[in-house]
């Protein structure tokens, strides 16, 4: 530094001055040099806006702090990045001894927020800072609910985050509001119940201006929370307060119990299914009681919880007919359909509101074990259609669930030819999509019409043909009784068609053989 036209100020490849690196690492005597030139700006900051003592206090660098404030032209209250005070960042990177350093200045702001609103107080409760808030809290001219942008105070960060001495400190506060809400409309106990912060949560219950029924978030109480996310000593406690309403619903209507059968929550559905102010038959906006989605997402032991009920309605379904048999049929869950289907009075061919049975869904789906259970119960029709005429056979050939079609074919009570209200049969499904196998199957049955069209008079073959499905036109041209050049409605053949969408095997299998050259021989 000694030689001419040396700049002290002069920043390296990451805009950093060499003040800003002694700051940073603690470096007192280079810290001291470099203040003792003349013409060291002391406020220059790095690439990131962070001034040289605001990189001293952030990194508790305590004597390199003591020095820069030292000299008269040094601001204490300036920020650095995101607006933030020196004191901010000791405050949230927990440097108690740099705090006590600055707050001794008696030209310190104590309680100045920085871009956000968050104050040196707020950082320090928001990362567990215990002796620096107790510190702060000890001033007269700081603020204790000062909230950020976001109206989260204090206590509220604290709760959020589970700091239960920052918390009780907090709440010892007689001018600490334990009920503020945030801008999302959270209270303290609200965060603390959502992230099952016990310790918080039993707190903030004893304290008679704490409302357990505050709804918050997307219009849910604390109840609702603990229930969903399953904290089950949360629940127990939110419980015990005699002004909880613990059947209070969510704006879809769903109540604290909907909400723990649903996600299969058990020792909570055993809670509230043993108090009396409990409904277990409450549905929701869509009609769905509990019992029904716990059937729906396979929760096998509160479906057994919710039969032991003698309240409990096993066959009532939900606004669009789907029981919770239904429900299970259709999600595949064996085990539940096996409880339900071991009741007398579960009603196992009831359709919902589009008429598709129980059966139908599995079908649909390729539960093969859920289609067995209820093909052997001899109140299951196994033809029934859905209203649009569609047989579970039909559907299971439509996506070529080949078990399913096996175990429906099987049988001597099932049509393998019944068409839906379109005349489209389970064979012409099946070549329309493509499944070989399903349609290997079906031309194995004697009552099947490997010909037979559907309204637009289109053909299995056609449809095959249409599509560029060649094994499945191959298999229908091995058989006698299909017409290759059969035309639907508008007289397109299926020789026609592939050639329309260049499907060029199909159109090789299609095309009659060329006559043999009389001159050849």
């Amino acid at each position: 530094m000694e030689a001419d036209g040396c700049d002290v100020n002069q920043i390296d490849c990451v805009g950093n001055t060499p003040l800003v690196w002694a700051a940073r690492n603690g470096h007192e005597g280079v810290v001291k040099i470099l203040l003792g030139r003349g013409n060291v700006n002391p406020d220059k900051p790095d690439d990131g806006d962070q001034k040289p003592f605001c990189c001293g206090a952030q990194n508790w660098r305590g004597r390199a702090v003591k020095i820069q404030l030292g000299r008269g032209n040094v601001d204490p209250n300036k920020p650095g990045r995101y607006g933030r005070t020196p004191l901010c960042f000791a405050a949230e990177n927990g440097h108690e001894g740099v705090v006590k350093i600055l707050l001794a200045r008696d030209d310190i702001n104590p309680d100045e927020p920085d871009d956000d609103g968050q104050t040196p107080l707020w950082c320090a409760a928001q990362n567990g800072r215990e002796e620096i808030v107790k510190i702060l809290l000890g001033r007269r001219d700081v603020n204790p609910n000062k909230s950020d942008c976001h109206f989260q105070t204090p206590l509220r960060c604290a709760a959020w985050n589970g700091h239960e001495g920052i918390v009780e400190t907090l709440l010892g506060r007689d001018d600490v509001n334990p009920d503020e809400r945030d801008s999302r409309g959270r209270t303290p106990l609200w965060c603390a119940v959502w992230k099952g912060r016990e310790g918080v949560v039993k707190m903030l219950l004893r304290r008679g201006d704490v409302d357990p029924n505050e709804l918050g978030q997307h219009s849910l109480t604390p109840l609702w929370c603990a229930v969903q996310n399953g904290h089950e000593e949360v629940v127990r406690m939110l419980l015990a307060r005699d002004d909880i309403h613990p059947d209070k619903p969510d704006k879809d209507r769903q109540t604290p119990l909907w909400c723990a059968a649903q996600n299969g929550h058990e020792r909570v559905v055993n809670i509230l299914l043993g108090r009396d102010d409990v409904s277990p038959n409450k549905p929701d906006r869509r009609g769905q009681m509990p019992l029904y989605c716990a059937a729906k997402n396979g929760h096998e032991r509160v479906v057994k919880m919710l039969l032991g009920r003698d309240d409990v309605n096993p066959n009532k379904p939900d606004n669009r007919g789907q029981t919770p048999l239904w429900s299970a049929a259709r999600g595949g869950h064996e085990g539940v359909v096996k409880i339900l289907l071991g009741r007398d009075d579960v009603y196992s061919n009831k359709p919902d509101n589009r008429g598709q049975t129980p059966l139908w869904c599995a079908a649909h789906n390729g539960h093969e074990g859920v289609v067995e259970m209820l093909l052997g119960r001899d109140d299951v029709y196994s033809n029934k259609p859905n209203n649009c005429g569609q047989t579970p056979l039909w559907c299971s050939a439509h996506n070529g669930h080949e078990g399913v079609v096996k175990i429906l074919l099987g049988r001597d009570d099932v049509y393998s030819n019944k068409p839906d209200n379109r005349a489209q049969t389970p064979l012409w499904c099946a070549a329309h999509n493509g499944h070989e196998g399903v349609v290997e199957m079906l031309l194995g049955q004697d009552d099947v019409n490997p010909d037979k069209p559907d309204n637009h008079g289109q053909t299995p073959l056609w449809c095959a043909a249409h599509n560029g499905y060649e094994g499945v036109v191959k298999i229908l041209l091995g058989r006698d009784d299909v017409n290759p050049n059969k035309p639907d409605n508008r007289g397109q053949t299926p020789l026609s068609c592939a050639t329309e969408h260049g499907h060029a095997g199909v159109i090789a299998l299609l095309q009659p053989p060329e006559p043999a050259d009389p001159s050849a021989t």
